[in-house]
């Protein structure tokens, strides 16, 4: 029985440290990132739309204008949410 204990509580206490680590580093992370991310009144707000040219160029310049969102979104500067809503008027016009 002693050895079964003592397995146990080795058992516990490499699950123990093991928790410790993983949420020490979860912290540690969420911290670099809240520094990386400018707060969300320090973005730059989203560029307009430009309006269409001609309706024979319509479906062209709805295709550039979904190009240039995905490039932005790519880069960083528009989140999902402001990528998606963006879309969406663009798809609407």
């Amino acid at each position: 029985m002693p050895g079964l204990l003592r397995g146990v509580a080795r058992t516990a206490v490499v699950a123990g440290t093991a928790t410790a680590v993983s949420n020490r580093v979860s912290r540690r992370q969420a911290g670099r990132w809240a520094q990386q991310e400018p707060a969300p009144e320090q973005r730059a707000p989203a560029p307009p739309a430009p309006a269409p040219a001609a309706p024979v160029d319509d479906m062209s310049n709805k295709l550039e204008q979904l190009k240039e969102l995905g490039q932005l979104k790519e880069q960083g500067v528009l989140t999902e949410e402001e990528f998606a809503t963006q879309k969406s008027r663009i798809l609407a016009s």
